[in-house]
């Protein structure tokens, strides 16, 4: 097959985690398929060295309606492609070949954006709306999400198939006591603290989760191991949310809640190994990669009993009510006051990591694409692939 993946976006959060995993896996499994990837020249050398079955599609980085819609799809066809991946819901109204999108989440339709007009969040509606119903196949990474096309829009339930995400390679890395002790001194940590990490947006919920805080602390009291607690969190700038500022504010926590916005995943794996616990009390997520990875850090993790949390993350974490200020506050408190819960999570935490593998998510979306090239699953190479790479 000759097979083209959008990597554009392959520096955004999420959706960059997701493509460089699935190319990368793609190229470890696959050396008789040619695959053509559409970008830049930074998009591309992003990948690293790939086989020779792995060629670029050039595209400018200049974004525009005349290079998403004429442009790609002029470059497309002269490649004589049989499938196109688009990984995710943004692809040319043209696309000369047959369609694969995957589908990371529905928050656009179901959380619309605060910032946006309404015809802005219709027109987000619309624009996802033609594109499940343009492609020959749609990979969903949850059933949540399967479900929630198919609520929406609805799509046959054969036209959607679940295939999860797993830890990106980045994370499996552990850190000395002395990288962690010098990271920590660096950005001035020396009391325990619950960990935050991932995007800000409403609903992530991390104003109740800043409350729930507030009502931990005041049940710890004076508690010698954790009266000096702090909630760090990682993700935008203060600054960009000032709803959180005042949340802040108002539950008198100034000296007790820190936002170190974006770092790096070095610095990532040192707050996920060093926290008490990771509190991720987000209202939906479409899979839910920040559990995974504080997991994969040996940190219990509390998260909502809301969207696809409970598929992911089963009975490896806590699971709480997003929307109860004080459940919340209540999880936290069982995790940090219980050792044995605490080691339980960390333990469970690992087992549930090593459920995910994005080699064998490579395989299954091979598959799809032979699939939506043919309309059958090329037994020979799916027996190929179940004997080279079984589950474990």
């Amino acid at each position: 097959m000759r097979i083209a993946i959008d990597i554009r976006k392959i520096n955004e959060f999420g959706v960059g985690t997701y493509i460089w995993n699935l190319v990368r896996n793609l190229a470890g499994i696959d050396d008789r398929n040619d695959y053509f990837l559409v970008g830049s020249q930074r998009n591309f050398h992003e990948l690293g060295p790939l086989p020779p079955n792995f060629k670029q599609l050039y595209q400018p980085e200049e974004n525009g309606l005349w290079r998403d819609n004429i442009s790609i799809p002029f470059d497309l066809h002269r490649q004589r492609l049989d499938v196109v991946h688009i990984p995710h819901h943004e692809a040319p109204f043209f696309t000369p070949s047959k369609l694969v999108v995957t589908i990371h989440d529905c928050v656009h339709l179901l959380f619309p954006q605060e910032d946006s007009s309404n015809f802005g969040n219709y027109r987000s509606y619309l624009r996802t709306k033609r594109v499940v119903h343009a492609a020959q196949h749609v990979l969903a990474v949850s059933r949540s999400t399967k479900d929630d096309l198919i609520n929406i829009f609805e799509l046959p339930d054969s036209k959607i198939s679940v295939v999860h995400n797993a830890l990106d390679e980045r994370f499996a890395f552990t850190h000395t006591p002395g990288e962690r002790k010098q990271v920590l001194e660096r950005y001035q940590l020396k009391d325990p603290f619950v960990l935050y990490s991932g995007k800000i947006r409403p609903h992530k919920n991390v104003h109740r989760l800043i409350e729930a805080f507030v009502v931990l602390k005041n049940e710890l009291g004076d508690s010698d191991r954790y009266k000096n607690l702090k909630l760090i969190i990682i993700g935008d700038e203060l600054s960009k949310h000032q709803y959180l500022r005042l949340t802040v504010i108002r539950s008198g926590a100034q000296q007790d809640v820190r936002f170190f916005g974006f770092v790096p995943y070095p610095i990532l794996r040192v707050f996920y190994q060093s926290a008490e616990l990771f509190a991720f009390p987000s209202l939906y997520e479409g899979f839910g990669l920040p559990p995974l990875e504080a997991m994969a850090n040996r940190a219990p993790v509390l998260a909502s009993n809301t969207s696809s949390l409970p598929e992911v993350l089963e009975d490896a974490a806590v699971l709480v009510n997003p929307e109860n200020v004080f459940d919340i506050a209540r999880g936290m408190k069982l995790i940090l006051s219980d050792d044995a819960v605490r080691q339980r999570l960390i333990q469970k935490g690992l087992e549930q990591v090593a459920k995910f593998s994005w080699k064998l998510a490579a395989q299954k979306i091979l598959e799809r694409y032979q699939f939506a090239a043919t309309g059958s699953a090329d037994p020979i190479a799916s027996a190929k692939h179940r004997a080279m790479f079984p589950r474990t």
